[in-house]
């Protein structure tokens, strides 16, 4: 017997998935440098201006939370959709805020947007991308997402010097988020050939006595090199689809943290702290920006000349960590971010401090760079090989819990200090991060991996 498999058509894929990633990105790579200076200029101080750059992170964590539910709950598409509308409101309460308190709300609400729409888009991938080529389909999701943290600040530094308003930035992510929901509506989904609004079949979502019967990951601190990376079972179930995934992800969240606390506890806690220097970079830049004098149009190119130098180097960070292991990437983005941080600490009152804040900047980003990928791929190394995804929604919550957290740690010593604090403090936490990454990735991955 032969059985025909239909052309796989990469092209729809194309549209229909990378098409609106690189639309919600875009957008939010425009606003985030311009958050902390939006609030600067509603009259916040240089403390209250980062705790509300803080809250897009702190709304994404209260969102991975109920994301999984919503998503397997009424498909991918509707929750890229639905989160594309929720983030509009977000940003149009932040276009007319009075005062930064009402733009606190509103960015807080882009955040939880966020959360929702990332874990559809890594859904949708899932159940629209056939298995033998989903890693690549992935890993150039991931290269999509900081295409658009490259292209989003460029856009912003001109409508920002076009229009003369700090806040006009945030049409820019209205525009693109408008843009991302026509598409997902308007062109057909590949996996299913629907266009529009469509519930998931029953079938593709996992019961509840599916989801509770689900082996717990109790193992996945040691995973065994020697072990084929394929499930126990030979066949793939016909039901394997994204939400289905992201529902095993969200099941059991604490549970799984529990049962896992060693590793998340140790290795996790360096993970978490890797998630916290990059946050932190995202905000303690705008912020030093204004804190030197710079004006918003010229605050937003340097940041995105930066990130052209990350996303030129996320194909090179994983040649490295295969071709060296993971610690060859770890290391020299901890150390080189908690180096930078302390820079930028020291560069504070010199005279050619600008210049400073630009080279530190760069320098930021190609630490930044070298580390590309390393917490998905560490989080796919530990991961039970029959049942990864609530290990991994485990993980990801750890690593964007320290993405939340870092924000607030530096609006906290900003107020109570002063910037230059902390960003000292910053540095130290790379440092210990590097160190935790040294003592535990050696003992939880095989010597091929490390």
């Amino acid at each position: 017997m032969t059985s025909e498999t239909p052309a796989f058509d990469f092209r729809a894929v194309l549209l229909s998935g990378f098409l609106p990633a690189a639309l919600f990105a875009i957008g939010e790579g425009a606003i985030i440098p311009i958050i902390p200076i939006a609030a600067s200029s509603l009259g916040a101080s240089l403390a209250f201006a980062g705790f509300v750059a803080a809250l897009i992170l702190v709304g994404e964590l209260i969102g991975d939370v109920p994301s999984g539910v919503v998503v397997a709950r009424i498909g991918e598409r509707n929750a890229m959709i639905g989160a594309a509308v929720l983030s509009v409101v977000g940003l149009l309460v932040c276009t007319v805020a009075p005062n930064a308190w009402v733009l606190a709300l509103g960015v807080f609400l882009v955040g939880v947007s966020t959360a929702v729409f990332a874990l559809a888009r890594h859904a949708y991938m899932t159940t629209a991308i056939p298995l033998h080529i989903r890693a690549r389909a992935l890993s150039s999701l991931g290269g999509v997402f900081r295409f658009g943290y490259f292209v989003g600040p460029f856009i912003a530094a001109a409508v920002v010097h076009l229009t003369g308003t700090t806040q006009s930035a945030f049409w820019i992510h209205v525009v693109c988020c408008l843009l991302a929901a026509v598409v997902l509506l308007v062109l057909r989904d590949p996996a299913t050939g629907a266009r529009g609004f469509r519930r998931p079949p029953r079938a593709s979502r996992p019961t509840t006595d599916d989801a509770t019967n689900a082996p717990d990951v109790t193992n996945a601190t040691a995973p065994d090199a020697t072990k084929p990376s394929h499930p126990s079972h030979p066949t793939e179930p016909p039901t394997d689809t994204g939400a289905q995934f992201v529902q095993q992800e969200a099941h059991g969240l604490f549970r799984t943290i529990r049962a896992n606390r060693a590793v998340l506890l140790r290795l996790g806690s360096g993970a978490g702290l890797i998630g916290a220097l990059r946050a932190g970079r995202q905000v303690i830049l705008p912020l030093w920006a204004v804190s030197v004098g710079l004006d918003d149009s010229t605050a937003a190119l340097v940041i995105g000349i930066a990130g052209a130098i990350d996303f030129a180097l996320f194909y090179t960070s994983g040649q490295i960590m295969d071709r060296w292991g993971r610690l060859a990437s770890a290391l020299p983005c901890m150390l080189g971010l908690s180096v930078s941080y302390f820079l930028l600490a020291w560069s504070g009152h010199l005279d050619a401090r600008v210049g400073w804040f630009v080279a530190i900047a760069m320098g930021m980003s190609l630490a930044n760079g070298v580390g590309s990928g390393i917490l998905m791929t560490l989080g796919a190394d530990l991961a039970p090989r029959d049942h990864p995804a609530p290990f991994l929604g485990a993980w990801r919550f750890t690593g964007d819990f320290g993405q939340a957290a870092a924000p607030l740690l530096i609006s906290g010593v900003t107020a109570v200090a002063s910037i230059a604090v902390a960003s000292g403090v910053m540095g130290v936490l790379g440092l210990v991060g590097a160190g935790i990454l040294l003592r535990y990735v050696p003992r939880y991955l095989p010597r091929r991996l490390r």
